[in-house]
């Protein structure tokens, strides 16, 4: 984010981050673990593969996650936190606290 770009909320700018459809989702599952992309498919099957891969590259592309492509066949790339993203977690703990407590009283 360039200076004339970043808004003056700093909701907006967290927002920036973890604005999108799927990204909450996305990083909820890689706070619990480093995932490959088909296991991020079969934890999230409501995203499509055109979705999903669009989410992650724009969370690679902020800094919030990492992605590694092993040399094998078939190729196998995996997801993980990065450090910056990692600053992400209270606010997905707190959308998931919040989920957990909606379920439990409705």
């Amino acid at each position: 984010m360039t200076a004339e770009k970043i808004p003056a909320c700093p909701v907006e700018v967290a927002l920036k981050f973890i604005g999108g459809k799927y990204k909450p989702i996305i990083l909820y599952h890689l706070f619990q673990n480093t995932l490959r992309f088909s296991q991020l498919q079969k934890l999230i099957p409501q995203a499509t593969q055109k979705v999903l891969t669009q989410q992650l590259r724009e969370l690679e592309s902020d800094g919030v996650i990492h992605r590694e492509v092993f040399p094998v066949v078939p190729p196998k790339t995996e997801y993980s936190i990065t450090e910056f993203g990692k600053k992400l977690y209270p606010v997905i703990l707190a959308m998931s606290e919040f989920g957990k407590f909606f379920l439990k009283n409705n």
